[in-house]
């Protein structure tokens, strides 16, 4: 099958120069605001702004709120300095208890966990694809004070609480890092990959806003090559991609993909060039009828990612009079 192998050095300069075309050019605009979470995304992404604008054209923001890892902080400080790019810390927990966001999730939760409070944590996990033999249901996995952890089904309603309440996360950060390019007059560079932006592992008006996207094309294993072309921390690209938005910690697998990065890159590949389910088989090392598993939940997620990609809808087509 296909090759998921750049030619970092050239799509580096490919992107530089289109970010500077679009950027100065198509938004008039004076630099770029990158929201830093710590993960390969966001740094590569910083890295490519850095190189096509410079570094004082740059604003890199952190926002961490209370169930933020430390690491992803440290590690997107770590990333900021390596570039010189200035940088600016927004503490979002303020505002996410003023909206009601962790309140409205733990009344989620206790529907289900009645005793859930104080000193317990959670997250949200789905079991891998390949061992499904149907749906795929999302749980909750809490823990107590104690450390003892327990795996709960959901109820409809109480999942839906609680990825909309979790969801303000994202859509505030968005505001904030709107909030300083307007202030600058710089755009927002996004951080979406291929992966996540075909399955829609992001927030409508959250993280899958932006003015412009400029790793959106590549398959998360490319994100990696460009990573290590670029230079970007070592720590950075051995992390294990997380969401960092539950109290406990996640990876994005255990909660969106339900299959390693580098497997779902090559199902993706497969599937959307048509490849057969042998050839993509032999290629991740899975048997045919585990990639047929994968292709189904592949397509299953775009139909409900349309929603997401969707433009507002109108009652009439609006042109210039």
């Amino acid at each position: 099958m296909g090759t998921l192998v750049l030619d970092a050095r050239m799509e580096v300069d490919r992107i530089v120069q289109i970010l500077r075309e679009q950027v100065f050019g198509t938004l008039r605009r004076r630099g770029v605001v990158v929201g830093l979470s710590g993960g390969i995304d966001s740094s590569v992404v910083a890295s490519l702004c850095a190189r096509a604008f410079g570094k004082d054209k740059v604003l890199g923001i952190f926002m961490p709120e209370r169930h933020s890892s430390g690491d992803s902080l440290r590690l997107g400080r770590s990333v900021a300095a390596q570039l010189g790019i200035d940088t600016i810390l927004e503490d979002i927990a303020p505002a996410l208890e003023a909206v009601g966001a962790y309140r409205r999730q733990i009344e989620a939760i206790q529907t289900v966990v009645p005793q859930y409070g104080d000193g317990w944590k959670c997250k949200l996990v789905l079991a891998s694809v390949l061992e499904s033999n149907g749906l795929n249901i999302t749980r909750l996995t809490v823990q107590d004070p104690e450390g003892k952890t327990d795996t709960v089904r959901l109820s409809p309603a109480a999942y839906l609480q609680i990825v909309a309440a979790t969801n303000y996360k994202q859509r505030l950060r968005k505001m904030t890092e709107y909030y300083h390019a307007d202030r600058l007059n710089y755009a927002v560079a996004g951080t979406p990959n291929r992966l996540e932006h075909d399955q829609g592992f992001f927030v409508k008006q959250g993280d899958g806003n932006a003015d412009l996207m400029p790793i959106v094309h590549l398959y998360k294993t490319q994100v990696y090559q460009l990573a290590e072309y670029l230079g970007v921390d070592e720590e950075v690209r051995r992390r294990p991609p997380t969401t960092d938005t539950f109290s406990m910690a996640q990876s994005q697998e255990e909660f969106y993909f339900a299959l390693p990065y580098h497997l779902m890159d090559l199902c993706l590949y497969g599937l959307s060039h048509g490849i057969s389910a042998d050839e993509v088989a032999a290629a991740a090392g899975l048997t045919a009828a585990q990639v047929q598993k994968v292709f189904k939940d592949i397509d299953s997620k775009r139909r409900a990612a349309r929603y997401l990609h969707a433009r507002p809808l109108l009652s009439a087509a609006v042109g210039e009079d």
